[in-house]
């Protein structure tokens, strides 16, 4: 082959990764209930209307993630103690203690709200869909991480306002122990009873799965637009002047490098094999937004929710295109791997 082929051959491959990084549906329609609750932001009683819309939709939400819960995959998943201790740990011990520090060391960098929501972000349990995608995509542990990310999802409804609200604490703040009670009302109770309706609706949801994300994800952007509209209509923007916002992506970023060291760290420490430390790596990096939104939307309410959300809108699209990279470079070396000898299955 001529250097001029192999040249031309460079570009087509490059084109053609060029062509394959599409930006996030979802992530786009974040960034425009944003900007359309920053233009014509819901206030009075379209704000009520909305805000009573959003709850209805949120418990509808967790009570159609009850009905998709698989009992008999998270029991067959239970075994493989060692990946879900170290994804637990990352998830729920590692983040919040890296958020701690970090608003120890810089306590100025950003506003009081901000930092709020630094720390409600780093007590957020792990996706369930992108976690379990990324390990696929990575030629990691499947099953290991659908019940990794399945019992953090779960635990997380629980864990995580009361993990955040000894955070609130030790930073100063504090969270309204009414809000621990919304949680059970509009989470914790629907989530139960689809659960127990699995057996009659569960199919349904099984096979309804595309349609019900649309729903899912409807949810989310519902919350978003009433929490928005309510910061903006209490001057969100002229308190979050650029530098503030630059100062946060670049907190989120280190956050994010730090749980991935530490994922990868935790699983070669504990002998895992290299399926594992893929599972572990995507489901103990990953926050869940589908968690996170209503979750603060029970705690707090109001203009206080939308300073809350931004760290986890910043965290959400960073966390996609960073380790949907990294899921191709350990696809990669998988293969690798497996033409130098079959390595692939448990060694490095």
């Amino acid at each position: 082959m001529s250097a001029a082929e192999a040249f031309l051959g460079r570009i087509v491959v490059r084109a053609r990764k060029i062509r394959a990084i599409r930006p996030d549906g979802f992530v786009l329609c974040l960034i425009g209930t944003v900007i359309a609750s920053t233009v014509l932001p819901c206030q009075g009683a379209s704000a009520a209307i909305f805000h009573a819309l959003a709850v209805l939709a949120i418990g509808g939400l967790f009570f159609l993630q009850g009905a998709r819960l698989s009992r008999e995959a998270v029991v067959n998943g239970l075994m493989h103690w060692r990946l879900h201790l170290v994804t637990a740990a990352t998830t729920f011990l590692c983040f919040p203690l890296l958020g701690l520090t970090l608003s120890a060391l810089v306590p100025t960098a950003l506003p009081a709200p901000l930092w709020a929501g630094v720390l409600f972000l780093c007590a957020l349990p792990s996706t369930v869909q992108s976690s379990i995608a990324l390990t696929s995509i990575g030629k990691g542990n499947v099953a290991g991480a659908v019940c990794s990310a399945t019992l953090s999802s779960l635990a997380g409804i629980i864990v995580t306002p009361v993990l955040f609200g000894a955070l609130a604490r030790l930073h100063g703040g504090a969270i309204n122990p009414q809000g621990i009670w919304q949680i059970v009302l509009q989470l914790l109770a629907p989530f139960a009873a689809g659960h127990l309706l699995r057996p009659w609706i569960g199919g349904w949801a099984a096979r309804n799965r595309a349609v019900l994300s649309v729903t899912d994800r409807s949810s989310i952007l519902l919350v978003v637009y009433t929490a928005f509209s309510a910061a903006v209509v209490h001057g969100v923007w002229h308190q979050m002047p650029l530098a503030t916002m630059g100062v946060l992506a670049a907190a989120m970023i280190l956050l994010l490098a730090s749980g991935l060291l530490i994922a990868v760290s935790g699983s070669r420490a504990l002998g895992l094999g290299a399926a594992d430390e893929v599972a572990v790596v995507f489901c103990g990096s990953q926050k869940s937004l589908v968690s996170g939104v209503p979750i603060a939307s029970a705690l707090f309410g109001g203009a206080a929710l939308g300073p809350l959300l931004l760290p986890i809108m910043i965290y959400h699209p960073l966390q996609l295109v960073v380790c949907a990279w990294l899921a191709r470079r350990y696809a990669a070396a998988a293969v690798v791997a497996v033409e130098c000898g079959g390595l692939g299955g448990g060694e490095r």
